[in-house]
């Protein structure tokens, strides 16, 4: 996969590599910026997804992927808890190996703790998108809440997710190991 720009983008002249044939400099409307990189250490990849699937052979709840050194993660955890009577979801610090083999399960770095991230069998949601599927899990208004708040547009939603997400530490401060 690349990153794939149209040429001219935002005015600017793109100049093609001298390897690339001149027919083809004519025919072609889109340059190549960057291809990913190649495994590392000769690794063969990995299907995250196949080596993640022993998490729901025999629970297919979700799983809730929390930062654990957070008290205001901690806290969304503990009131999660508290209004899942059914116990719907499961819970994994994102700092645990679970937790990090989840996380490239959801196509993010085993260490990015930047988000809650919710991961279902067949999908994972993070930021602003993981909280309301989280709400429709857990008991009465919060399922009514979710469907009103997924009116506001998802960047508007994760604009306000970031910028708590980014400060938690600050507002919330953070404890030297996981409460739960």
């Amino acid at each position: 996969m690349a990153l794939v720009v149209p040429v001219g983008c935002a005015g600017k002249a793109v100049s093609f590599p001298a390897h690339v044939s001149r027919c083809r400099r004519a025919a072609t409307s889109f340059v190549t910026f960057a291809t990913p990189s190649p495994v590392s250490g000769g690794e063969a990849a990995v299907d995250w997804v196949e080596a993640t699937s022993n998490f729901f052979e025999k629970d297919t709840r979700p799983i809730m992927l929390f930062d654990g050194v957070c008290n205001l993660c901690n806290g969304g955890v503990k009131f999660v808890r508290d209004n899942d009577r059914n116990r719907n979801i499961r819970f994994e610090a994102l700092q645990s190996e679970a937790g990090k083999k989840l996380l490239r399960r959801s196509k993010r770095a085993p260490d990015d703790i930047s988000s809650v991230v919710l991961v279902e069998k067949e999908r994972s949601y993070i930021k602003s998108e993981a909280v309301l599927k989280i709400m429709e899990y857990i008991n009465l208004p919060f399922p009514q809440l979710a469907l009103f708040l997924q009116f506001i547009p998802l960047f508007i939603r994760d604009f306000a997710y970031d910028n708590v997400a980014n400060n938690r530490y600050a507002f919330f401060g953070r404890s030297e190991s996981c409460e739960i």
